[in-house]
């Protein structure tokens, strides 16, 4: 079964990966909006904003920019999601031997893979901007690894958008606040520079404890309790979107 499973996951993620390979658009404009973002802050904004380190501000800023990638791109999961539901793909898949849950194992696998192309073209130019790390291989590992933990989290997200929304706007439209999280968080600014009421939101949502984080694992400095809260939102978030999602799955294909 489990190897029947894994095989029906494979056939469809290649699917899904070959229609990205044809549009490699989707990659390209997942990473513009960060990139633009990352000349506007480190060349513009970036010399007027005190981190109150000594470390230059696109180092500071990069871990909120990654983040900024992936929930960008994971709003094209909802939408292709959306069309396959819409285009009664599904149910062509539902009259074949294919195990269900690899239907949406595919699109997940797929919005990993392309999430983590688009981060490292971001992370490519923000090298070239002056970006630097003295992060060990297993360092850069960790980086990653709680990047995938990130990415699957939002997918599953997604997912639950895709099979729920009624109209491809609101398949998509999901993923705006999650863009705007990295915002109001330690992703930018040090958060003691913000308001009480603010600064209290920020230090308790999950994307500060993230970026705290990475910023700290690329800086070669202790984590501390960062990473083992933001592993407690990543997995919390994951486990319970992953459970949502397939309800809703058995629910419409039922």
């Amino acid at each position: 079964m489990t190897t029947h499973v894994l095989s029906d996951t494979r056939v469809l993620t290649g699917r899904s990966l070959t229609h990205i390979l044809r549009s490699p658009d989707t990659i390209i404009t997942t990473a513009v909006t960060p990139i633009a973002l990352m000349l506007l802050f480190t060349y513009v904004l970036g010399g007027a904003i005190n981190t109150g380190s000594d470390e230059s501000y696109i180092d500071y800023m990069l871990p909120g920019i990654l983040l900024i990638t992936i929930a960008s791109g994971i709003a094209y999961t909802a939408y292709r999601l959306f069309l396959d539901m819409q285009g009664g793909i599904f149910e062509r898949f539902q009259s074949m031997p294919i195990s269900r849950s690899s239907v949406l194992w595919a699109h997940v696998l797929t919005s990993l893979v392309s999430n983590l192309i688009s981060v490292a073209i971001v992370i490519g130019v923000a090298l070239l901007m002056g970006f630097r790390t003295g992060a060990s291989v297993a360092v850069w590992l960790a980086v990653a690894g709680i990047l995938v933990l990130f990415t699957l989290a939002l997918t599953w997200l997604a997912v639950i958008a895709g099979l729920s929304a009624k109209t491809v706007d609101g398949a998509s439209a999901f993923s705006y606040p999650l863009i705007f999280l990295p915002f109001i968080s330690s992703a930018f600014v040090p958060t003691d520079s913000m308001p009480a009421p603010v600064a209290w939101f920020a230090e308790n949502q999950p994307v500060t404890s993230i970026v705290n984080s990475i910023r700290a694992l690329f800086a070669g400095q202790p984590v501390g309790s960062d990473i083992w809260v933001a592993l407690a939102w990543l997995v919390g978030i994951l486990v319970v979107a992953y459970v949502w999602a397939i309800a809703i799955y058995k629910r419409k294909m039922s």
